[in-house]
């Protein structure tokens, strides 16, 4: 309770701009690199006076994600869930692709890096907004309580296996980190514009297809983590379609310069109506 006071108090404090404070008309819509510079500047007030709370709330952020997600596999979920709520354009078949490689894209010098290609309609800057937010959620009343999303942070649960996600979707190329943001003295929730490590180049090179699904979410995984998250990945079950209304296809698999690296298990799930399928790829 004392973290959600202390946020209560923040936001008290320190005005927040909405998506609705910033003008966004489809008329005068902003660039995304446009749109994430003024979240920094007007959010939090990256460029001005530091809040001195900042620090205080960089922890309560912290320790929220920790105690809803007090287990690694929690991220897993998350990013099925979220894969599950989002929006699909007609005829589209809704899938959800994990590609673990041993390539540092990122320049992070992570062990290995996971890739999450999923083929919605892509973020929004509402979406944006969100993620850049303690305890708001552009999801709020459309799950049932006791959903692992609750209190607007579901996308924090990666940190628990990342030190800094990339988000690349709709022209968005953002990257959080978990340290505190040398210009506002907050981490999680502060965006930073990417321009390379990864380059949209990069990330198509892993894919290996023509043209790269809506959204892309890019984790190098810490050291630590690497290993139980490679398990996960190994044993996703074909009945998780079961449960799903929207997702048809889930594909996971390693891309590595040498296949004799990879020690994931290739799977591929799809569903057709009541049927559920499981490959075994390789």
């Amino acid at each position: 309770m004392q973290a959600f006071h202390l946020l209560s108090h923040y936001k008290n404090t320190l005005h927040f701009s909405t998506a609705e404070d910033i003008i966004f008309s489809d008329q005068r819509m902003t660039t995304a690199k446009e749109h994430i510079e003024q979240i920094r500047t007007s959010k939090f007030s990256i460029g001005g006076q530091l809040n001195p709370l900042t620090e205080d709330l960089h922890q309560s952020v912290k320790n929220l994600s920790a105690e809803l997600y007090a287990k690694d596999v929690h991220f897993l979920m998350e990013i099925i869930q979220n894969a599950e709520d989002n929006v699909y354009g007609d005829g589209v078949k809704p899938s959800l692709e994990f590609i673990v490689t041993s390539r540092d894209i990122t320049g992070t010098g992570a062990p290995s890096t996971l890739l999450i290609f999923n083929n919605e309609k892509g973020f929004s800057a509402k979406n944006i907004e969100s993620i850049c937010s303690v305890g708001r959620s552009t999801k709020k009343g459309q799950r049932q309580l006791g959903y692992i999303g609750e209190k607007g942070i579901g996308f924090k649960s990666v940190f628990l296996i990342t030190a800094q996600p990339f988000i690349f979707s709709n022209g968005y190329q953002i990257k959080f980190n978990e340290d505190p943001c040398p210009d506002c003295n907050l981490g999680y929730i502060v965006p930073e514009w990417v321009d390379e490590n990864p380059t949209l180049a990069d990330i198509q090179k892993i894919y290996g297809r023509d043209a790269l699904p809506a959204t892309t979410i890019i984790l190098p995984l810490k050291p630590e983590k690497e290993r139980v998250v490679k398990i996960k990945l190994s044993k996703i079950h074909p009945e998780v379609l079961l449960f799903l209304s929207k997702i048809r296809k889930l594909s996971v698999r390693e891309d590595n310069e040498e296949s004799k690296l990879n020690t994931v298990s290739a799977i591929s799930i799809s569903s057709e109506t009541d049927l559920v399928t499981r490959k075994n790829v390789g």
